[in-house]
């Protein structure tokens, strides 16, 4: 079986873990600071804040700009729910556009309808699939409204859009290292900003509420980054560039190899570079795809198969998206981690192309 994902953890994450455990500084502490500021480097941003996890990432981002209960936040209903949910941590309302049918990212036309129709106190864009949001459309309403923009790169380290890094082109972006993400610390997260304003604020509210001394200004939370966790994210961000290498390069081949017209390939625009978290194609018979490549030894994955809207958990919530529903129909992932080889994305390929004979 090809797996729909197989994360790399070799032998300089382990040399890290053990230097972590030698020092006996098993929770946040020096690794952690490094870790921050060598991901903020990489991103190009002036500060990094190492949370437990993508979903508490967002959760402090959107504390840190003080979106708060009353509030509403513009974002894309075809997402993890994480993206809804961390509105709903701070007592904010997640308000819904559709996406474009292209990218399935959030579609600025749709987003300025919405924007126009309800008051909006903040933009959250998805890069799904690792694919960069329009950004220049959403930076500019963003900016006609006067509020912050925040980029979810949960699925997106080393995206580009318009030559400059995911997370470093909003007040704020948050990235995910679940084992399944391009590059992972076992569980984690990370906000990058420029803001002083809202690094300083995100460091105590992930801490307590805690200033440099053992004062306690706001009420917060414990969200901190473990130094183990951030001894494997070190070593991974040191092997990210490959890794983002070898998922272009088996996407690029196997959208040379897949010759039917009977599944949609994903699209990388002008002027974005696409990392490839999932490469997701569309099918109008998906479960009958899906279910041909498993017999065939194929991993695939369904990102996801229900809007956020839709979930029980969001019962009474309206949205008008009736693209993003028709997507969550007919999508599946396919395995381009670095761990494929040249000869099974060609397998992938072939055995979607008969499937559509």
């Amino acid at each position: 079986m090809i797996p729909i994902a197989d994360p790399k953890i070799g032998g300089n994450e382990r040399d890290r873990i053990e230097g972590v455990l030698d020092s006996g500084m098993l929770a946040d502490g020096p690794e952690v600071r490094e870790f921050e500021a060598e991901f903020a480097e990489y991103c190009g941003t002036d500060h990094g804040v190492a949370t437990s996890n993508g979903t508490t990432a967002l959760h402090a981002a959107l504390a840190a700009l003080e979106i708060g209960a009353g509030d509403r936040v513009l974002t894309t209903p075809f997402s993890f729910v994480a993206t809804a949910n961390a509105i709903r941590h701070v007592g904010a309302k997640p308000v819904f556009a559709d996406v474009d049918p292209a990218t399935y990212n959030l579609d600025p036309d749709a987003a300025r309808a919405v924007a126009r129709a309800e008051d909006v106190d903040a933009i959250l864009a998805v890069h799904l699939y690792g694919l960069p949001a329009e950004m220049d459309a959403l930076g500019e309403l963003a900016a006609e409204l006067d509020v912050p923009l925040i980029e979810d790169a949960a699925q997106a380290h080393g995206a580009e859009f318009g030559g400059e890094r995911v997370g470093s082109i909003g007040d704020a972006g948050c990235f995910s290292f679940y084992p399944t993400k391009n590059m992972t610390t076992g569980e984690g997260g990370i906000l990058t900003t420029d803001r002083d304003d809202v690094a300083r604020r995100a460091r105590q509210f992930i801490n307590h509420g805690r200033t440099e001394t053992y004062e306690h200004a706001t009420v917060g939370h414990n969200f901190r980054m473990t130094s183990i966790a951030a001894a494997i994210g070190r070593a991974q961000l040191e092997r990210l560039p490959t890794f983002i290498e070898r998922r272009r390069e088996n996407a690029a081949r196997l959208s040379a190899a897949i010759e039917t017209d009977d599944v949609v390939l994903p699209v990388e625009p002008d002027g974005t570079k696409h990392v490839y978290h999932q490469y997701t194609v569309r099918s109008t018979d998906r479960d009958g795809l899906a279910e041909s490549l498993e017999s065939n030894g194929v991993g695939t994955g369904v990102y996801y198969p229900t809007c956020i809207h839709e979930q029980p958990a969001y019962e009474g919530v309206s949205a008008s998206a009736p693209i993003a529903e028709a997507a969550s129909r007919e999508v599946v992932s396919l395995p381009v981690h670095p761990a494929v080889s040249a000869d099974e994305t060609d397998r992938i390929a072939e055995v979607i192309d008969d499937y559509g004979a």
